[in-house]
Parts: structure tokens; C-alpha cells; sequence
């Protein structure tokens, strides 16, 4: 089960809205952000919830209940926390900080998911990966380097790739607001598979890959 959740994106106000910075922009608009104590170490920002209350806020919420509205159950085997970090090393080398946090809590990387842009994707369409290639994207090969496998999930939200367009300029430069309209309603639609992979079993989790493997949203 996964046991830490890693949002990978630049430090700083000038990347705040930036494409490269959309797990940032994931994590700030989940219902229960804001009733996270977050704590600065492990070279970023993080925050620990135990498993019970994370199940109670997605009830709360609205992102994940049973038919009841009551908390949905937490599989006996589950974690007794979950970990919630922002690195604040840059993208290229956020394997850094994730590995401190995994290292001192004891997590191994298949209990990681790792939250990033994609840009192989079209912009409105989720995916949920296990293992496999890194895409050339500078953070998982920050991750890959640090903890010596590429064994870890991801969650990839799609930018689409520009034409004819620098990429670094690409991936730094801001949405558009009809793209970040886009963007607002991806993460709407995502929050109920973020809640159930955070409470699933490996048998679970594979059933969410088969559905999300590559999600078009809208």
C-alpha cells in the first residue's frame, strides 16, 4: 500500500502556476490540503496523516465515502500514516528530498506515488503508472537515480507536447485560463481515484490501473 505521496514541482512564486508545477497545483486544490499540518524538513515541505482520519476527511469532503456518506474502510494491512511531501529542491533533483523523508520513515519505493506533469499526454487526461520508463522527465530521473529502481508509481497528468516550442520554455511558462479551466476540472474528476489508491490493496490497486491506465477527462 502506499505509504508516502510525493507532488513534484519547483520551489518558488515564480513557478507557482507554471505547467511543470501541476502536482503542486493537484495537491493545493485536494478538499482536505488545508487541514494538513505541513512542516518544513527532509529538503521540502511535508505533512503526516494518520490513515483512519485521511479516510474521514475524504468522507467529509466529498471525495470518497461509503453509499452511507460514513468513512470508507481502511484495509488492515494499511499503513498506519501517510506521508505528503513537496520537495523544494527543484524538479531535477526532487529523488533527494523524497529519499530523505522514505529513509528516515522506512518506505520503500513501491509505496511511493509520485504526482507529475506528463508531457506525452494531452492536457485533460490522467494516468496511472507502475514502473516503466521516466519519459525524460527530469524529476523521475532525480527518483530513479536516488532510490536505484524506477519500481514506484506515478500519477501523470497530461500537458500536451507543443510544436515547434522549447520544452524547458514550455513546461516554465503559465496556463492559459481556458487551460487552467481544463486543468480545475481534471482534478475534480481525479480526486475519487487519488482517495481509493491511497486506501487500496495491491489487488485494488491493480484493478484502478486497468481503469485509469490513460484517462481522458475532458
Amino acid at each position: 500500500m502506499i505509504k508516502l505521496v510525493a507532488f513534484l514541482g519547483n520551489y518558488g512564486l515564480e513557478y507557482e502556476k507554471t505547467r511543470h508545477n501541476v502536482a503542486w497545483q493537484f495537491a493545493r486544490e485536494l478538499p482536505f490540503y488545508d487541514r494538513l499540518n505541513w512542516l518544513t524538513k527532509f529538503k521540502g515541505e511535508y505533512a503526516a496523516v494518520e490513515t483512519e482520519k485521511l479516510a474521514e476527511y475524504f468522507a467529509q469532503t466529498g471525495m470518497y465515502a461509503k453509499k452511507d456518506g460514513t468513512a470508507p474502510l481502511v484495509p488492515q494491512n494499511a499503513p498506519e500514516k501517510i506521508y505528503f511531501l513537496k520537495p523544494f529542491t527543484y524538479m531535477n533533483l526532487s529523488g533527494e528530498s523524497v529519499l530523505e523523508l522514505a529513509h528516515f520513515f522506512k518506505i520503500d519505493a513501491k509505496e511511493i506515488l509520485v504526482v507529475h506533469d506528463e508531457l506525452e499526454l494531452p492536457l485533460g487526461t490522467v494516468s496511472l503508472k507502475w514502473s516503466g520508463g521516466l519519459g525524460g522527465h527530469n524529476g523521475l530521473r532525480s527518483m530513479k537515480a536516488c532510490f536505484g529502481t524506477a519500481d514506484f508509481w506515478r500519477l501523470r497528468f497530461g500537458l500536451t507536447k507543443p510544436l515547434n516550442r522549447d520544452i524547458a520554455d514550455y513546461v516554465l511558462s503559465p496556463f492559459s485560463n481556458d487551460e487552467q479551466e481544463v486543468l480545475s476540472q481534471t482534478f475534480s474528476a481525479t480526486n475519487e481515484l487519488f482517495a481509493k489508491f491511497l486506501l487500496s490493496t495491491e489487488e485494488n490497486q491493480q484493478r484502478l490501473l486497468q481503469v485509469w491506465n490513460k484517462k481522458k477527462i475532458v
